[in-house]
């Protein structure tokens, strides 16, 4: 047990709480039980999530990364499971499955996430349009309740209102300590990648439309620097799992390999602005140029067609110590002026984004407070610097305005009113959780901020 300042992968939103390493289930009840009566305690795993929503100011964080272990990889059943405790990263995970010819069925941008923060925040990937978020694939969970009570929940049980709440819940309804996962089989670790550069908005939001349904993952990366004719300009990738007969022949002897190279660990040295209009327009034009403007059948392994930034820790370092904001919203397909707008709006604000993300979800599932449902989401990751509060709130009020939504997983700043407007089953989850937790145990500083 320890005091620390805690923040999210943003770097920003900082709060000093109590933060308790847990390694069992009876650790995990013993803090529930002290928590009673104090400022409340919330689960926290790797801290990927980019605002504040598992930290806990003034009380306590559960570091669960301690209940790491994988309990069962059963590769021969009808339906291939795993069940692990809910510390296990993803990358764990994935390096367990992949050797016994299973795939992590959801995997969003990077793989160091934990299989609790997967399930709080319904993490979703390039595959949402086809097969969901991550809550699609659990099977089963054990959740530890404000009553110090353990439940196993289903999604198709008498509780299943239960499980429902805690998919997206962000960690509000209790503790997971365990969940089986419905894996997926694969011959290889590898992809085969189809790439086109567009050249706008139009032409991007036109491909992706007629191209997305043919493909099981499918992303752009979007200049969200460039303004004028080519404004919306992106790189387009989409892909499947590859057969081992479409390898390489170098690759075949070992088809199942785990490619996941690691560069080390981002120094934590960057001013301020070193992100600005110039380094991100010569970013956004070395990445759209260095893309080919047409190719199929590229053979790519996990870290290239996935998780690129995996290759490096902390670098989200290089934003500076005033850290960035990660904006990311959802707009439904019949508002795409709207989304248009936006990105407009972006790029002609003077604040500047290189990592940006462009995707098509597909039908959403039965979580309250899960985020995917049929549209487009867009996100960039913007530098905090003076004028960043009227950009954002201007772009609430067009999210808005379209029947759209924010990520809780990446918000740190929207107030209750707009968030409330965005989740219309917010009373729903509201009543769960009071029936479940009437002191209001699980609760962090994202929760109070927008009275969930």
């Amino acid at each position: 047990m320890s005091l620390q300042t805690l923040h999210g992968f943003g770097r920003a939103m900082s709060t000093v709480g109590t933060v308790v390493r847990i390694g069992s289930q009876a650790d995990a009840v013993e803090a529930v039980e002290a928590a009673h009566g104090g400022r409340g305690l919330i689960a926290r795993g790797l801290g990927s999530s980019y605002g504040d929503p598992a930290q806990n100011s003034g009380g306590l964080t559960l570091d669960l990364t301690g209940m790491d272990r994988i309990l069962q990889l059963d590769a021969g059943s009808e339906v291939p499971l795993a069940v692990v405790e809910a510390g296990v990263s993803l990358d764990q995970l994935m390096r367990a499955a992949l050797p016994l010819g299973l795939w992590v069925p959801v995997l969003p941008g990077t793989r160091q996430v934990t299989v609790g923060g997967a399930i709080a925040a319904d993490v979703h990937g390039k595959n949402h349009h086809k097969q969901g978020s991550f809550g699609n694939h659990v099977l089963a969970m054990d959740l530890l309740g404000a009553d110090g009570e353990v439940r196993t929940l289903t999604p198709d049980d008498e509780n299943s209102d239960i499980f429902w709440a805690t998919v997206g819940g962000m960690g509000l309804t209790g503790i997971v300590l365990r969940a089986t996962i419905r894996m997926q089989r694969c011959e290889t670790g590898y992809f085969t990648v189809d790439t086109d550069r567009t050249q706008n908005l139009a032409d991007t939001m036109e491909l992706m439309h007629r191209d997305d349904d043919n493909y099981t993952y499918t992303v752009s990366w979007m200049d969200a620097v460039t303004s004028g004719r080519h404004m919306g300009r992106a790189v387009y990738t989409r892909g499947e799992k590859a057969l081992i007969s479409e390898l390489p022949r170098k690759l075949r002897s070992d088809p199942l390999k785990f490619v996941g190279p690691n560069f080390g660990t981002i120094p934590d040295v960057f001013p301020n602005g070193m992100v600005n209009q110039l380094t991100a327009a010569a970013f956004s034009e070395l990445w759209y140029r260095k893309a080919p403007k047409h190719r199929v059948g590229e053979v790519q392994n996990i870290t290239q067609f996935f998780q690129p930034l995996d290759v490096f820790n902390d670098w989200n370092r290089g934003y500076g110590p005033a850290g960035f904001l990660q904006y990311q919203f959802q707009i439904p397909f019949s508002a795409e002026r709207d989304f248009e707008r936006t990105v407009e709006m972006i790029t002609g604000s003077g604040h500047v984004s290189c990592l940006n993300v462009l995707k098509r979800f597909g039908e959403g599932n039965r979580g309250l407070l899960s985020f995917p449902r049929p549209g487009w989401t867009f996100t960039v990751d913007l530098p905090i610097r003076h004028g960043l509060d009227r950009l954002v709130h201007a772009l609430d009020e067009v999210v808005l305005g379209a029947g759209g939504r924010l990520y809780l997983a990446k918000d740190s700043r929207v107030d209750a009113s707009a968030f409330a407007q965005m989740y219309p089953k917010l009373d729903e989850f509201r009543a769960i959780r009071e029936r479940l937790d009437p002191e209001g145990i699980f609760i962090s500083d994202q929760a109070r901020r927008l009275g969930l």
